[in-house]
């Protein structure tokens, strides 16, 4: 206790004591003058090991240790014990021995050692406090993979890996590879409890591992269609009492029992989930509330789907459950609930930003960065994708209920247009007042429908774009285009960039035969919207005019690439080549076209006459026996299949078709006179007597039916013979009296047209003319230019020996036909979005796509 010296307590405050004492130990200003010093310096005298083996007991036990410099007196005498000296030997600069006593107090040893410092260093070595000279530590030791614990580690993230990889699988769309992956992942799983089992861990076994396994099969086998499989999947997972919260899963099991249309067992599952589920997760009771609702629904069981609906939209309203509402409430015939469903629709909040959010409030270039970054972000995207729905919603809502809520469809639209106006869904006003006009086009009301149109012509630029558009689009199909014309124009000076006015404006400029400024217009259309077909097709009708062939059979190929299925564009394509004279492609596209309108009679008959063209009879043959199953009354090709039947030695067979052709034109005596040739030339004369005698008591002025008489009734040796040929007699020549009237005219006629020429001094005679019948027009190639164009086919009546109708030189039998696509086809389409999908192509049909884009 002597050598413990303690504080003061008038010092206890101050930390600092003590700092400005001088200890002359540390004092180096004399070293030089320190001869011990300068000794150790020079020598190894410094550096003696202690000599410690020769003294027996601890650095404690009495003897004393030198320092670095210093010596130890401990001495031994012969005859005499051991005895210490306790006198300490200082070093030169008077630095105190450890464990010596200075001031009388002794200094207490230490046993640690200062790090890097020993005295039993060998001399000549390096510095290395933290041991680096002795090389690379050793290599850890290699885990032992044979032992039960590791095994099962291995087999749990084989199991998580395969879970991860079906997973995978399904995002990529690969439904069967991911359920092939999670049975496995159930194979392992099971074999991983059977390795814990044996091993006597059943303890630990990993209940997460076995739920995730269990709830991704039941998923996979849903996404296969595997229903039963799935439901026993979740059975198994919801009956296990260790799986916390497993009740949720019942809600996918309702989901799977309304794929199946079993509502009744879909409703009990839902219901039993919402008994599990607190009322801390409120949004997921109200999606089981609307899933509810919805299965109602398809039960018809619309008084409780009220209730579910009337519970959302009290606790957390949305859009999709006041459309569902509105839709309940219109099925069961409520109109006043139906008025207070729509003014909730539209007063549902939405949750998204104006649209002045995204509008640069000053010249500031970072602002500006800044809301051009977040313009089109995914945010933004997903907010412009709610206002759409929304407004798609409140759109149809509006054209559901508005017949229903009033007396008339007029008076519902303008209750519906006023509550509109006062919600935050404003703009949609306009677009309900031209869905009105709409409504009355589809009544045949087009007196209103364009006095509802006319209104919006005071509106904004983009209401009365629209409106004109659709204007010019009524005046055209009434064929007035010259107001047509007039609101085409107007809707281009409210919106230059509207496609949908620009084509309306172009298809003006075609019916005018302007074919150059049309297609003008419908290159601007397209400059301003690519993907405006309309623009694209009637441009290769214009081309196609200006006989610019190849320019029209490039807009048609990137129509096609377009409008892949497009019957229209592929007839076209067909009638292109074939303008082109390139038959192979033409049949290549209309055997494709075939298969969009398999029972297209038109176009069989058109794939018919190609090969007969190129001399296929066989292949010719089976199009026009097909195009006549499908269409029975076309002339041509009955004339056909009767000219192939007597070509091809089957008279029998022609009859039929002949008769028919009859049936369909009775005033044409042609008809009849084939239909008794072809029983004369198989041998059936009496009945083509009989035949003949019919068709004279028809039409008594027939030269040919009369020629026929008189050697039927020669060649049978029958009375009438004589009475035959004085009629023929008669008629031959009361035809040649007709005919000498006719001549005598039209000399007389060439005679006053010469001198009337002559006197007013003209030295040319005028030529006569006559007119030209469809095929000697230029379109003999027996195909279509155009839709609208009519086809003329030629089929030459087969000679006979010297039959008197037969004998003079081959007629030709004209039968005209409307070309498959009907007379419209040529016509250049309007600007509307959609078009019918009937066999008979025809004009775009009214609807809400009047609109342009």
């Amino acid at each position: 206790m002597e050598n413990v010296h303690l504080v003061p307590e008038e010092e206890e405050d101050d930390l600092y004591t003590g700092y400005n004492d001088y200890n002359p130990t540390f004092d180096g200003e004399d070293l030089h003058n320190d001869e011990g010093f300068q000794q150790a310096v020079r020598t190894s005298h410094g550096r003696r090991p202690p000599m410690t083996a020769k003294y027996p007991g601890t650095a404690i036990g009495g003897r004393p240790i030198g320092t670095a410099y210093g010596e130890d007196s401990c001495q031994g005498r012969k005859g005499e014990g051991l005895q210490e000296s306790r006198i300490p030997v200082g070093t030169a600069m008077g630095r105190p021995m450890t464990g010596a006593v200075q001031d009388g107090a002794a200094r207490p040893m230490t046993a640690v050692r200062a790090a890097g410092y020993s005295s039993s260093i060998a001399r000549g070595s390096v510095f290395d406090p933290l041991g680096q000279a002795k090389g690379p530590a050793p290599p850890l030791e290699t885990r032992n993979e044979d032992t039960p614990e590791e095994k099962i580690k291995i087999l749990e993230k084989k199991v998580n890996d395969l879970i991860e990889e079906s997973c995978l699988a399904h995002a990529r769309g690969d439904l069967q590879l991911s359920l092939e992956k999670a049975k496995e992942a159930g194979r392992k799983e099971r074999a991983l409890v059977r390795q814990r089992e044996q091993t006597g861990t059943a303890d630990h076994i990993n209940l997460d591992l076995t739920y995730s396994v269990l709830f991704n099969l039941a998923n996979q086998y849903a996404n296969n269609d595997m229903y039963t499989e799935a439901l026993n999947t979740y059975q198994v997972i919801v009956k296990n009492k260790m799986f916390s919260n497993a009740g949720r899963l019942k809600v996918n099991m309702a989901n799977i029992y309304f794929k199946q249309k079993n509502y009744t067992k879909a409703i009990k599952f839902y219901r039993m989930a919402l008994d599990q589920i607190s009322n801390a997760h409120n949004a997921m009771r109200i999606k089981i509330m609307q899933n509810i609702g919805v299965v109602f629904i398809h039960m018809g069981q619309y008084s409780d789907a009220i209730t579910s609906f009337e519970y959302i939209m009290s606790e957390s309203p949305n859009i999709k459950t006041g459309f569902n509402l509105i839709l309940c409430y219109y099925a069961i015939g409520d109109r006043e609930r139906m008025k207070k469903a729509f003014q909730k629709l539209i007063c549902v909040p939405l949750g998204i930003d104006d649209d002045d959010k995204y509008i640069p409030p000053n010249d500031d270039p970072h602002a500006n960065m800044v809301i051009e970054a977040i313009k089109n972000d995914k945010l933004h995207q997903m907010e412009r994708e709610r206002k759409a729905l929304a407004e798609k919603y409140i759109m149809t809502s509006a054209k559901l209920i508005a017949p229903a809520i009033e007396s008339s469809f007029a008076a519902g639209f303008d209750w519906c247009v006023d509550m509109v106006k006062g919600s935050q869904y404003v703009e949609l006003a306009n677009d309900l007042e031209i869905n009105k006009a709409i409504t009355y086009l589809r009544q045949r009301d087009f007196k209103q429908a364009v006095e509802t149109l006319k209104m919006f012509e005071k509106k904004d630029s983009r209401v009365k774009s629209a409106a004109a558009t659709n204007l010019s689009f009524l005046y055209f199909l009434e064929k007035d285009y010259d107001q047509a014309d007039r609101y085409a124009e107007l809707a281009m000076s409210a919106d230059r960039y509207n496609p949908a006015a620009l084509v309306n404006k172009g298809n003006t400029e075609f019916v005018k035969e302007d074919y150059e400024k049309a297609a003008e217009f419908y290159k601007e259309a397209l400059h301003n919207d690519s993907s405006c077909t309309e623009a694209l097709y009637n441009l290769g009708l214009t081309y196609k005019r200006l006989g610019r062939l190849e320019e029209a059979l490039d807009c048609f190929l990137k129509l096609h690439a377009i409008l892949r299925n497009s019957a229209q564009v592929m007839y076209q394509l067909a009638n292109l080549y074939e303008m082109l004279e390139d038959p192979h492609q033409a049949i290549e596209w209309l055997m494709q076209l075939t298969s969009v309108t398999p029972t297209d009679a038109q176009v069989l008959a058109k794939l018919g006459d190609l090969y007969d063209n190129e001399g296929d009879k066989s292949q010719a043959f089976q199009y026009y026996y097909e195009s006549y199953r499908y269409f029975p009354s076309n002339i041509s090709v009955i004339e056909w299949l009767g000219a192939y039947y007597i070509d091809t030695q089957f008279c029998e067979k022609a009859i039929q078709y002949f008769e028919r052709a009859t049936l369909i034109q009775p005033t044409q005596v042609k008809w009849q006179l084939m239909v008794a040739s072809c029983y004369r030339r198989s041998g059936n004369y009496q009945k083509a007597l009989e035949t003949y005698k019919d068709i004279h008591r028809k039409f008594p002025e027939n030269v040919e039916c009369l020629r026929f008489l008189v050697r039927l009734c020669t060649d049978m040796g029958l009375k009438e013979v004589q009475d035959y040929a004085t009629k023929l007699k008669k008629v031959e020549k009361m035809k040649e009296i007709r005919e000498q009237r006719v001549r005598s005219g039209r000399d007389s006629s060439a005679r006053g047209r010469r001198e009337g020429s002559a006197g007013s001094g003209s030295s040319s005679s005028p030529i006569n003319t006559p007119p030209l019948r469809a095929s000697d027009s230029g379109q003999s190639n027996h195909g279509t230019s155009a839709k609208g164009e009519r086809l003329s086919v030629k089929l030459k009546t087969l000679p006979g020996s010297n039959e008197p109708y037969e004998a003079s030189t081959q007629q030709e039998i004209d039968a005209s036909y409307v070309d498959p696509l009907g007379p419209q086809m040529q016509r250049p389409k309007t600007a509307a979005r959609k078009r019918t999908e009937e066999d008979e192509f025809a004009d775009e049909e009214l609807g809400d796509d009047l609109l342009p884009e």
